[in-house]
C-alpha cells in the first residue's frame, strides 16, 4: 500500500536532490525556502488519508491548501528579510528571500466537505475522509 500510494507522485527525492546540489552549489542556499522540500509522511487507512507536512516557521497565512479532481495541492509562498547592524548600527548587511514550495498528492475519492487541516508545532497535519461518492466544488480549504 505504501508503495502504492509513493508511485503517484513519479519523485525520487535522490536524484532531486542531486540535481538541485549539482546547479545550485552553493552553502547558503541550503537555508532558503526555495530549496526546501515538503517534507510529507502519508498514512492510509480504509477510511481516511493523514499528512503530515513539515513547515517549520511558516505562517497559515502563507499556506494554501485546494483539492481539486482527486489532488490535493498544498502551496508556499514565504518571504524573509534579515539585517545585521555594527556596534554603531549602521546596516553592514542586508537581505531578503523568497522562495515558493508547491507539491500535489493524488489522493482519489476524498470527501471534499469534510476535509480538516491544522498546524501544531510546525507540522501541518491534513485529514481527507474517504467517501464513495465526493463532491468537488474546488474551494479552498481553511486551515484551523
Amino acid at each position: 500500500m505504501a508503495n502504492e500510494i509513493m508511485n503517484r507522485f513519479a519523485m525520487d527525492p535522490f536524484f532531486d536532490r542531486l540535481a538541485r546540489r549539482f546547479f545550485s552549489p552553493t552553502e547558503w542556499e541550503n537555508d532558503t525556502i526555495s530549496n526546501g522540500d515538503l517534507k510529507t509522511d502519508i498514512k492510509e487507512t480504509d477510511k481516511d488519508y493523514m499528512l503530515k507536512v513539515d513547515v517549520p516557521g511558516i505562517d497559515k497565512k502563507n499556506i494554501h491548501l485546494a483539492y481539486n479532481h482527486g489532488d490535493l495541492e498544498i502551496n508556499v509562498d514565504q518571504a524573509q528579510a534579515s539585517e545585521k547592524k555594527d556596534e554603531q548600527g549602521r546596516v553592514i548587511a542586508s537581505e531578503r528571500t523568497h522562495g515558493v514550495m508547491s507539491r500535489t498528492y493524488e489522493l482519489p475519492g476524498v470527501d471534499r466537505d469534510h476535509i480538516s487541516a491544522k498546524i501544531d508545532n510546525g507540522v501541518l497535519n491534513i485529514a481527507l475522509p474517504k467517501s464513495a461518492e465526493s463532491t468537488e466544488n474546488g474551494n479552498q480549504i481553511e486551515i484551523q
